[in-house]
C-alpha cells in the first residue's frame, strides 16, 4: 500500500547546544518521507528550486519515494533558519526564505490520486483542502499544523479538520487551537471538529493519543546522543503513518503500534543533524529500539493495595 505527502522540501540552517548545521537538506515533507519508506512506498509532493540537489533526490528514488509529483521549478528552494537552546521542544526560528514555496500550489499527479493514505504535511490549510479535493477517498487522511496556521487561518483550518481522520500536532499546538489549556479537555473539543484520532507530540516527554474516548501514553527513550530535534515530529509522523499505510488497519492497538514506530524513527533522527542519521539507518537497528521501548514501560502482577 501506499502514502502520499504533500509538504516541504528545504534547506536549514541549525544551531543547537552541540553544533551547527549550514544549508543542510530537510523539510516537514522530506522527513516524512525518509521515516515511513521503511514501512511503505512514498509519493511525495512538493516544489524545490534549480539549487536543490541531484543526489538528494537519487537517495529518495532509492528509499522507495516516487518523485512523480515533485516539481522543480526556477529559483531558489525553501530555507529555514533556526536556533534551539537547552529545551529542545521548543526552536527559534531566526529567518525564513519561502523562494519557490510561497507560489507552490500542489499538483497531485493521476497515478496518486487513488493513494490509501494521505498525509497533510505543515502547510496552507487552504492548500490541503485543495489536495483533498484532487484525491479519491483514501482510507486514512491524516493532517499536521503549526502555530502560525493556527492564528492566522482559524476558519479554513477548521474546515480542514472536519476532513481528517488523525491529526498530529504538538502539546502547544493542541492547547492553543482548542483555547483551552487543560491538555485532555482540549482534545475532546478538537475531536468534535472532525478527527477521530488526536495524536500530541510532547518531544522529550513522549506522546499521547485520544481514540474515540480512550488515551494512551508511550513514553520517549532517553537518549543520551541528541544533537539536533529538527524534524523530529515529522520522522515521528513518518514512522507512525508509514506503519498504519504497511498493514491498512486502523484499529486502536495497530495504531499504538504504530506510534511506537514513530517514536522509534524520532529518536534516530535527533542523534544527527538534517537527514543524516535516517540515511544511515538499517531495518535492524529499528527492530532492536521497538525492543527498547516495549520494555521501557513494561511491568507486571497486581496492585498491593
Amino acid at each position: 500500500m501506499s502514502v502520499l505527502v504533500v509538504g516541504s522540501v528545504a534547506f536549514d540552517t541549525v544551531t543547537t547546544p552541540f553544533g551547527q548545521a549550514t544549508e543542510v537538506v530537510g523539510g516537514s515533507a522530506n522527513y516524512f518521507s525518509v521515516a515511513a519508506s521503511f514501512f511503505t512506498p512514498v509519493r511525495l509532493v512538493a516544489v524545490v528550486g534549480e539549487d536543490f540537489p541531484e543526489s538528494h533526490l537519487e537517495f529518495l528514488r532509492s528509499r522507495g519515494v516516487d518523485l512523480q509529483g515533485l516539481q522543480r521549478v526556477g529559483g531558489k528552494t525553501f530555507r529555514w533558519v533556526g536556533r534551539y537552546g537547552h529545551d529542545f521542544n521548543e526552536a527559534r526560528t531566526v529567518e525564513t526564505q519561502l523562494n519557490v514555496f510561497a507560489a507552490f500550489a500542489p499538483k497531485i499527479p493521476e497515478a496518486y490520486r487513488d493513494s490509501d493514505v494521505v498525509f497533510l504535511a505543515n502547510i496552507d490549510p487552504d492548500l490541503q483542502q485543495d489536495v483533498l479535493g484532487q484525491v479519491k477517498r483514501p482510507a486514512l487522511v491524516a493532517l499536521d499544523t503549526m502555530n502560525y496556521w493556527i492564528a492566522g487561518k482559524p476558519a479554513s483550518l477548521r474546515k480542514t479538520l472536519s476532513q481528517v481522520d488523525l491529526l498530529v500536532i504538538n502539546d502547544a499546538e493542541t492547547r492553543q487551537l482548542a483555547g483551552e489549556s487543560n491538555l485532555a479537555r482540549a482534545a475532546r473539543t478538537i475531536q468534535g471538529w472532525g478527527p477521530r484520532i488526536l495524536i500530541i507530540k510532547r518531544g522529550e516527554y513522549g506522546a499521547l493519543m485520544r481514540n474515540g474516548q480512550d488515551w494512551f501514553a508511550l513514553p520517549a527513550l532517553p537518549l543520551e546522543g541528541v544533537q539536533d530535534p529538527t524534524g523530529a515530529g515529522d520522522s515521528f509522523a513518518g514512522g507512525t503513518i508509514g506503519y498504519l499505510a504497511s498493514v491498512m488497519r486502523f484499529d486502536d492497538a495497530t495504531i499504538r503500534r504504530a506510534m511506537v514506530y514513530g517514536s522509534v524513527m524520532a529518536s534516530f533522527s535527533v542523534e544527527a543533524f538534517s537527514l543524516e542519521r535516517l540515511c544511515t539507518l538499517t531495518a535492524p537497528e529499528i527492530r532492536v529500539r521497538y525492543r527498547q521501548f516495549q520494555r521501557l514501560a513494561q511491568f507486571d502482577g497486581p496492585p498491593e493495595a
